[in-house]
């Protein structure tokens, strides 16, 4: 089959097709914990930091690129799994080496949960819950070249990938030791919600995301550029699920677009969908219909413009 075909930027029913991930924020209990376990388990450094009002907010990365933003906020309740919000951030990394390197120092902590790995077709990824209950994927792309197309999408799939295979394979000491100076970024969010119509209305309807895999009625991928997925949507915990409490874990997931025409025609598409959203020039800040936060910015900021939103 042919591959998908990529909007053009000038086709307003769907975002920009160099659209990317940008740092995921999640709220968290204890500070120390959260950061310590992502710089050990996943080789990322801290960035930047920042006080507003009780909160403490503390970006981290890998170099100057962005991934994960923790926001300070002890009292509240845990991650319910039940509810709507993040399934899991997925951590997308160069090639299988630095891939081999990050998933061997997640499984050498203690603190950490494996849950599984799997062949995608065009990924190969590993899954790991961090100490407060928030869903984590490692992954490397295959060659775009080597995807499958059926019937019009992208195909995938998931097949067991042997992690002990995979490590004897690709990991080597001294890839191990200079991983945090490797490239990282945030490949693609995977979230929770009450159900999958309701969510194509909102993530590919109002936020412009193309559809590249519906197989199944209980999830949703979707992207930019004819990518395989940046964001997904499924019910296979959150079925029926209503509005958000406000707790622990998932507090923003942002998205960066190349420029303010992008979020002009976002705010177009918001306004036709009866979406309401603020807009400071540079980003463009909505919900989801259960409540989760989605920001659209502007590419280019720093980690302390990041801290400053």
């Amino acid at each position: 089959m042919n591959a998908l075909q990529s909007p053009s930027p000038a086709d307003k029913r769907f975002i920009n097709p160099d659209t990317t991930m940008d740092a995921v924020s999640l709220r968290v209990g204890d500070l120390d914990l959260m950061s310590t376990y992502y710089q050990n388990a996943l080789a990322l450094t801290p960035i930047e930091e920042r006080s507003r009002g009780t909160e403490v907010h503390r970006v981290l990365g890998r170099g100057e690129v962005p991934m994960v933003r923790f926001i300070h906020t002890p009292g509240l309740p845990g991650v319910d799994q039940h509810e709507a919000g993040l399934y899991h951030t997925a951590f997308l990394f160069d090639d299988a080496p630095s891939l081999a390197a990050t998933v061997y120092r997640a499984a050498q902590d203690a603190r950490t949960q494996f849950t599984g790995s799997s062949d995608h077709l065009v990924s190969e990824a590993f899954y790991f819950t961090d100490p407060e209950g928030n869903g984590i994927e490692l992954y490397t792309d295959r060659p775009r070249e080597k995807w499958e197309y059926r019937d019009g999408q992208i195909a995938m799939d998931t097949v067991y990938l042997d992690p002990n295979e995979y490590l004897r394979r690709h990991l080597t000491q001294e890839v191990f030791d200079v991983a945090p100076a490797l490239a990282g970024r945030v490949g693609h969010v995977h979230l929770q919600v009450g159900d999958v119509p309701t969510a194509r209305s909102f993530y590919v309807d109002a936020i412009g995301f193309e559809p590249t895999f519906s197989g199944f009625p209980t999830a949703l991928f979707a992207s930019a550029g004819g990518y395989h997925h940046h964001v997904a949507m499924n019910t296979w915990n959150s079925r029926g699920a209503g509005p958000r409490a406000v707790r622990l874990g998932l507090g923003d997931v942002s998205v960066t677009v190349p420029d303010r025409a992008d979020l002009d025609a976002l705010a177009s598409r918001l306004r036709r969908q009866g979406v309401q959203f603020g807009d400071d020039g540079r980003a463009i800040v909505t919900h989801d219909p259960w409540g989760t936060q989605v920001t659209v910015m502007i590419a280019g900021m720093t980690a302390d413009e990041l801290l400053s939103r």
